[in-house]
């Protein structure tokens, strides 16, 4: 039959939006939940071995470029050891190892889990990790009193949700975080932000003397300093971390520690404070974080002071390994923590309740593995500080385990806790009982063993609540999925002869109710999240829909044809064909050189397969022109995603967009209005004001010397020109490649302001390929494209039809990944968007990016709409047929999610399934864009009836 209707296609891309961008929350559902209830009893830990615990967090500080001997041999006259105070504890009075963070390695998580004992809330992403999505406790909740200094990013989420009044900060201005400028001393102003935090905590104790409740607030037990020193993290993202800067702000941090030290010492005038030194996350070799790279998860732990136990020689085999021979440390033990252990560790010190949200584990808690505390007290009391650490993450379990039992039907406990003990009682109730005994026994050293093991299965007893209804999730997610598939499939096929009858109908829909009764009944009974019922209503309402119109077309083309066994066969064979290349550019996700490969399979391997060779011969140059196209497109995905700003191939990727919107002007010049040529000069003097402003702005930001007012306006003010310039010039393009060339000189300036290093060369290169796209595909479908001009530009499926879809399909995704692994946080570079926003503005500069990212877009979305023109189909023909094969790709990755493995698997595998959910919003926004931003120029082309691109 002819093209549904744009009403009917417009009611299928709203039907699509809607379901994918739900079921985006599915992976939240069935993959992480949030760790976060209410209801646990508080567990003290012990009578505390010190009156006040100081915390001290390096923002970003990687942990081998603080320990290394000569971490900075590359740097002239840079010294042996960077921190020799932070050393000197290590090697005489402290205990030192890494804290191993987890995925996403941001500033929030990490704070939360060194400070709550908790892994982050997923859902907190959405606030920007600022605002709390739900109130957890915290060791600065649970203490007497605690006073923070440092950044307005982090102090206010510990303040919110806990004891009002106890919590104190001091935080200096957002505009004070600058990225780029330098002084005379060259050291950049981010260290500035550490020593205002030294000056404050200075102030405080001078203040103390002249006001009495302050000076009885600081000399109470059980008080907790926080100091934030974000430095670090500002610097590296300003020059990266192998970087002078980077080296002078790692000495500055062991300076504020000395100092810090010596000012308790003479406030105090005692040894009852305990010093904790860490980061919150490491820091990339590009100067970024925010997921698994190993330098992001591995931070500095030094800890020293009241109830520490000092330096330990080390053991055999070797605490050390290849990654710390560097240190030079070898002869003293280094443990190693999980970064929310740290929190019970200073709830022992300063004999406070642990947070109730916490799954740390105490470092002590293992008697195998020698840990941080050297108590009073001796092992009776690590005993029974472990003792109380399992009691509160059993109590942490009990909850879970008491709601999960009262939501579920036919709930199947977690036996290795809730089995029956041959006295009678739970295992866990036995386990707890056995562990006191052999405390009040005096056997110190099995109650450490026992406790240590009884975490080890509460965790586990954690992981299986959390995980219960998994894989009923999944079986929903894939059957809707399909369904989606199954359903949009019904709008590229005719309709069968013979409609299905009443009662067949009637069954149907009576089927369809009661299973959607059966599992709306099922969540009730659970009190499931409503999200749950969502769920599963989709994917009743596809197959109902399928089995009324989609089964009598299969019925109806399997009868009309005259070999069924051949039919079936071609059915699997293209089958087969799509899932073979979905699951390749599924792998290509990880395996950047795939989409080499594809653009070599497009532009060598489909002319020699599949195009007639009267075709090649007659079309030799054309033939050409798209196979040097794809090559040339094809290197970029083989190049390195971790580049260095490189002003020389800015200017040539500025120079290439000049060159290829002067062909694309030529081409389309015979014929054209004078305003369409002024036009194109216009739009190559914004390139031109872009290039030389940005060559200024990198040349200043190189030299510290920062981002001058004139730059930084003149850069906002031609970007955004530039950019909507194409959508308000009065100059009427006569052919589909004037006006495309006009957005693609107008999104030009984009990546010359926002580029790196070679963005703009894919730019120019990506354009022309899909510009050659447009003329190959024309000509290959020629008879197609005749057949259709005489029938009104009727629609009917071919199978190549599966082909150029695919097509379509690889170039979203090639607009992704052409440079850079979107999918990884630590590809983003910041130093394009520091040419506009100097000062730290998370959101503002993520805008920037996607700015960015979305900019190839505008390109294809022109450049799809004129293919659907220049085959003479109606609008959204070919991308129905590309919507019916986009969840191959989200149900792969859908299943490949995981929480578990290393951090860097955790965090590529959900950014992976958010970005093909959301691939059908993109490739419906492409081909709605396209048709609009091409609508006056393709009505005025079909109107000459043309051929010809130009």
């Amino acid at each position: 039959m002819s093209v549904s209707s744009h009403r009917n296609v417009l009611e299928l891309l709203t039907l699509g939006l809607i379901f994918h961008v739900v079921f985006i929350a599915s992976v939240f559902d069935c993959y992480f939940t949030s760790p976060v209830v209410h209801g646990m009893p508080p567990r003290k830990a012990g009578p505390g071995e010190a009156k006040r615990v100081v915390l001290i967090v390096g923002d970003g500080l990687r942990a081998d470029l603080l320990f290394n001997v000569n971490a900075f041999s590359f740097i002239p006259s840079s010294p042996k050891i960077v921190a020799p105070y932070l050393r000197d504890i290590v090697q005489t009075r402290g205990a030192f190892g890494l804290s191993h963070t987890r995925v996403p390695t941001e500033s929030r998580p990490g704070h939360v889990a060194i400070i709550g004992g908790m892994y982050e809330d997923v859902s907190a992403v959405t606030k920007g990790w600022k605002t709390n999505p739900v109130h957890f406790d915290s060791i600065f909740n649970q203490s007497s009193h605690t006073f923070s200094f440092g950044s307005p990013d982090i102090l206010p989420m510990f303040a919110q949700g806990a004891t009002p009044g106890k919590v104190d900060t001091w935080s200096y201005d957002e505009e004070d975080e600058d990225f780029t400028k330098g002084t005379k001393t060259n050291r950049i102003d981010a260290t500035a932000l550490d020593t205002w935090v030294l000056d404050q905590l200075q102030t405080l104790f001078q203040n103390a003397s002249s006001n009495d409740l302050l000076d009885s607030e600081l000399r109470a037990d059980k008080v907790v300093f926080f100091l934030h020193l974000l430095g670090l993290d500002t610097t590296g993202h300003s020059y990266r971390p192998h970087s002078k800067e980077y080296m002078n702000n790692i000495q500055v941090v062991d300076h504020i520690v000395r100092r810090t030290e010596e000012l308790f010492s003479d406030f105090y005038h005692d040894e009852e404070t305990s010093f904790i030194f860490t980061a919150d996350h490491g820091m990339s070799k590009i100067g970024n974080h925010g997921d698994g790279d190993p330098d992001n998860t591995r931070t500095p732990l030094i800890a020293w002071g009241r109830g520490i136990r000092g330096p330990l020689p080390d053991i055999i085999p070797s605490s050390h390994d290849e990654y710390s021979r560097p240190w030079q440390l070898d002869d003293f033990m280094r443990r190693d923590v999980e970064q929310a252990d740290l929190a019970p560790l200073m709830a022992a010190l300063l004999g406070i309740n642990y947070p109730v949200n916490s799954v740390g584990i105490l470092p002590d808690a293992d008697p195998t593995r020698p840990g941080y505390l050297l108590p009073r007290e001796g092992e009776s009391a690590l005993a029974r500080l472990a003792l109380a650490n399992a009691e509160s993450i059993l109590e942490h379990y009990q909850v879970k385990h008491e709601s999960k039992a009262a939501q579920t039907i036919l709930y199947k406990p977690f036996g290795p806790l809730e089995e029956v003990s041959q006295d009678g009682k739970l295992l866990r109730v036995s386990w707890l009982s056995k562990i006191e005994r052999l405390i009040s026994n005096g056997r110190w050293f099995e109650a450490r063993r026992e406790t240590a093991e009884l975490i080890k299965v509460t965790l586990q007893g954690l992981r299986y609540l959390e995980t219960y209804n998994r894989v009923l999730i999944r079986i929903i997610v894939m059957i809707a999925y399909l369904g989606w598939s199954a359903y949009a499939s019904l709008s590229i096929f005719p309709p069968p002869a013979s409609l299905v009858s009443d009662r067949q109908r009637t069954v149907v829909r009576i089927a369809t109710a009661t299973i959607l009764a059966i599992f709306w009944a099922l969540f009730a009974a659970e009190r499931a999240p409503w999200t749950f019922y969502v769920y599963v209503t989709f994917p009743c309402y596809f197959w109902q829909q399928f089995a009324l119109r989609g089964v009598p077309i299969a019925v109806q083309q399997f009868k009309s044809s005259d070999r069924r066994g051949h039919f079936i066969g071609r059915v699997l064979f293209h089958l087969v064909i799509v899932v073979v290349v979905l699951q390749c550019m599924v792998a290509a996700y990880t395996h950047r050189s795939l989409w080499s490969i594809g653009f070599l399979t497009m532009g060598f391997l489909w002319p020699y397969a599949s195009w007639p060779s009267h075709v090649r011969s007659q079309h030799l140059r054309l033939l050409l022109s798209w196979m040097s196209s794809c090559l040339i497109t094809g290197v970029f995905p083989l190049l390195s995603v971790n580049k260095r700003e490189d002003l020389y191939m800015i200017m040539c990727g500025g120079a290439m967009i000049l060159a290829v919107g002067a062909g694309c002007a030529r081409l389309a010049s015979n014929g054209a209005s004078k305003d369409a040529k002024l036009s194109v000069i216009i739009q190559a003097l914004f390139i031109l004001l872009a290039m030389t402003i940005t060559a200024s702005s990198v040349k200043s930001l190189q030299a510290k010397q920062g981002l001058s007012t004139i730059n930084q306006t003149s850069a906002w003010l031609i970007l955004a020109v530039s950019s909507i310039y194409p959508f308000i010039s009065k100059a009427q393009h006569n052919t589909p490649t004037s006006r495309i060339a006009s957005l693609f000189l107008g999104f030009g300036v984009c990546f010359v302001i926002l580029s790196i290093s070679v963005e703009g060369l894919f730019y120019a290169a990506f354009t022309c390929n899909l510009l050659l796209w447009i003329e190959v595909e024309a000509i290959v479908q020629s008879k197609r494209a005749s057949a259709a001009s005489q029938n009104q530009g009727c629609y009917e499926f071919q199978t190549d039809d599966i082909r150029i879809a695919l097509f379509f399909l690889f170039f979203v995704q090639v607009a992704f990944f052409g440079t850079g692994n979107v999918a990884s946080i630590s590809s983003f570079y910041l130093e394009p968007v520091y040419r506009l926003v100097p000062i730290f503005n998370p959101f503002l500069m993520a805008a920037l990016l996607i700015f960015k990212i979305v900019a190839p877009y505008v390109i294809l979305s022109a450049v799809f709409a004129t293919l659907n023109a220049r085959l003479h189909l109606p609008p959204f023909s070919l991308f129905l047929v590309a919507l019916t094969l986009t969840d191959g790709m989200t149900m792969a990755f859908f299943l490949n999610v995981t929480d578990t493995g290393s951090w860097l698997e955790i965090g590529q595998s959900i950014s992976f399934f958010c970005i093909t959910s959301l691939l059908l919003v993109w490739s419906a926004g492409i081909c709605t864009a396209g048709e609009y931003l091409m609508v006056d120029t393709l009505v005025f082309h079909r109107s000459t009836d043309s051929r010809k691109l130009e």
